[in-house]
């Protein structure tokens, strides 16, 4: 069981070094392929430390399909039961924490769609007659499809030129489905405490997949940078003011110009296209990241194999007393 224990301990530790690697890697990638490290990341670790949970607290369940009493298991292995009542209390709140996250998403995708009754449509754009400056990409809600809303304020503050940057930017998020990575990386950052850090660093990334698509539509990445420069600057004092208690549209759960680190944004806009880098660095950072995930998937994989196992050799074993103790009593 001390064995059993240990390769939990490291299950569970490995993805503190997983995700720096993680982020490193997406540092070095383009925009998209950087996402697809992120979201796989956490996912995948997620699943290595559910399956590690699930594993320990199913070992009172093992024992007793194996026919061997609890007080029998606990006499065995005195861990295993206050173990499994843990294990099982963190699957628990990792299930509130789930549902609870899931639900605001929704609250919000809701109260965002209610908030564009009175847009104006046209195509897939819902604008909106709010002189706060914000524009959002909005998913689809109830056999609606998603929409990019923009507000009167907004249209206002740019020009017709980087009007279509920042539509290009919105309908970049919509196209390339970036509200489900978003949610399928938030909802897997609640298993596990170390994998929160991946969430920024995704957001960051979306927006930059967005930044970059927009750029190649419009042909001009230094208007492209100007144009979200200037949309976020706006975006950014409206949140402002609505932090200060002055209300304005709610936004939705979805990325938005001013999400991420704009700096950098503007500044990766101001640089050559971003391609692929055959570097040792980027070499040893996906040598690293698929290591360390390969690592916790196997040790997931082992710790169920070796719950099981070692369940059926205490039966085994059981069963062998049991029946010497019956062969010593007839004689």
């Amino acid at each position: 069981m001390t064995l059993v224990l240990a390769v939990v301990v490291l299950t569970l530790a490995l993805p503190w070094a997983a995700v720096p690697a993680g982020r490193r890697l997406a540092a070095l990638l383009p925009p998209r392929e950087a996402c697809a490290a992120l979201t796989g990341t956490a996912v995948l670790l997620a699943g290595a430390t559910v399956a590690a949970l699930v594993g320990l607290f199913h070992v009172p369940l093992l024992a007793t399909l194996e026919q061997i009493p609890l007080s029998q298991a606990a006499a065995e292995w005195p861990a295993a039961v206050p173990v499994a009542a843990a294990a099982g209390a963190v699957l628990a709140f990792q299930a509130v924490l789930l549902f609870r996250r899931w639900y605001e998403r929704r609250s919000l995708l809701a109260r965002a769609w209610a908030c564009t009754g009175d847009a104006v449509s046209d195509g897939d754009l819902l604008v909106v007659p709010d002189p706060e400056p914000q524009a959002f990409a909005l998913p689809g809600w109830r056999g609606r499809g998603g929409r990019v809303v923009v507000t009167t304020g907004m249209l206002k503050t740019l020009g017709p030129a980087e009007r279509e940057v920042l539509l290009g930017h919105e309908r970049a998020h919509l196209t390339g489905r970036h509200h489900l990575w978003s949610v399928t990386t938030h909802l897997a950052t609640a298993v596990h405490p170390a994998l929160r850090a991946l969430r920024p660093a995704l957001d960051f990334h979306l927006e930059r997949w967005a930044d970059e698509s927009a750029a190649s539509s419009v042909g001009d990445r230094r208007l492209a940078a100007t144009a979200i420069a200037r949309a976020a600057l706006a975006a950014s004092s409206t949140a402002a003011a609505a932090s200060a208690g002055k209300r304005g549209m709610v936004r939705g759960p979805a990325l938005s110009v001013n999400t991420g680190p704009v700096p950098q944004r503007v500044e990766a806009l101001l640089q050559p296209v971003p391609v692929r880098p055959q570097t040792r660095g980027t070499q040893a950072a996906v040598a690293g990241l698929v290591t360390a995930v390969t690592v916790c998937a196997l040790l997931g994989l082992l710790l169920a194999y070796g719950l099981h196992e070692y369940v059926e050799f205490a039966a085994r074993d059981l069963l062998g007393d049991r029946v010497a103790q019956g062969v010593s009593t007839s004689m």
